[in-house]
């Protein structure tokens, strides 16, 4: 006789399950460990009586060696993996092993894992006293080194790393959206979902590029269209004054170009040695570079040549 364990997502909510489920649960009758189970008022809405019994692994294979058992697993996955692990050794204990037989009643989309983070920043902001009192003014600083931390991860070749910082770096994004009085983690993720979609009429409307080139053409006449539209006049507005000195000089000669600005502004800006280092960012541009990229790949280089001199004894 088989032992029949129906699992859940805690991610999918309660009673949306797959007609495999549906099926094997109607089979009865149902044991389940917990009499908060979040399935139970819908089996009991279905009609399908469930009986709370001690979650006890070795009773239940025992049990499955006469009769059909049919298991509603803890929606907690631990617990879950616990209670089959528990099964598993049981099983092979017994002269005669009951057949188990696992049906998913529900299924993880790609991106529930968010969902997760999600509780947890809503826990973490009602009962944890430092990140309770947090603003986004505070939040600024772990913002940046979190970003930062990503693209050193990227420099160094490291994606092992790159996963975990690209987590922190989520976080940021998370707790910033739930700081936020007048929008939450829904409407941040919804705001760019919209702008994706609308920016790629290419794939997700009728709109043909056949050419990298030719999606960027879309993508300026689409922003120069939603600037136009909310009463923006300049190209240059939105550009982030805060960032990095360098990256901050390529885009504005970046967005300069696409508008048609000519070249003779870039001449002569500044004095000293600020012409000399936004005309070396222009060259950068001109060549295809990134020129806050090679100067932090200069720097890194340096570092090196200062840690094996100083290895060397100095």
């Amino acid at each position: 006789m088989p032992l029949i364990v129906v699992t859940t997502s805690p991610r999918v909510a309660p009673g949306l399950l797959s007609h495999q489920a549906w099926q094997a649960l109607r089979s009865g009758p149902v044991l389940t460990g917990s009499a908060a189970h979040p399935q139970l008022p819908y089996l009991a809405e279905a009609g399908i009586e469930a009986e709370v019994v001690e979650p006890d692994p070795p009773a239940l294979a025992r049990r499955a060696v006469t009769e059909t058992v049919l298991w509603l697993a803890p929606v907690s996955e631990r617990e879950a993996e616990d209670f089959m692990r528990g099964v598993g050794h049981a099983a092979v204990a017994l002269d005669e092993p009951p057949v188990i037989e696992v049906v998913p009643g529900s299924y993880d989309l790609p991106g529930a894992r968010v969902l997760d983070l999600v509780g947890v920043m809503d826990r973490l902001r009602t009962e944890c006293p430092w990140d309770r009192r947090q603003t986004h003014e505070t939040l600024v600083p772990y913002l940046l080194e979190e970003a930062y931390e990503v693209l050193e991860t990227i420099e160094q070749g490291d994606h092992a790393a790159l996963r975990e910082e690209l987590g922190d770096l989520l976080l940021q994004v998370v707790f910033h959206a739930r700081v936020a009085e007048s929008f939450d983690v829904d409407d941040v993720a919804a705001g760019i979902v919209e702008k994706l979609v609308r920016r790629h009429p290419h794939v997700f409307g009728s709109v043909r590029a056949e050419s990298a080139d030719e999606v960027n053409a879309n993508w300026d006449a689409i922003k120069a269209a939603e600037r136009a539209a909310k009463g923006r006049e300049s190209v240059l507005e939105g550009v982030p004054m805060g960032q990095p000195a360098l990256s901050l000089a390529a885009q504005l000669l970046r967005r300069a170009e696409r508008a048609g600005a000519p070249e003779s502004l870039a001449a002569a800006v500044g004095q000293g040695v600020a012409r000399e280092l936004f005309d070396l960012v222009r060259r950068a541009a001109e060549a295809g570079l990134d020129a806050e990229a090679e100067l932090r790949g200069a720097a890194r280089s340096y570092r090196e040549r200062v840690r094996t001199w100083e290895s060397a004894g100095g």
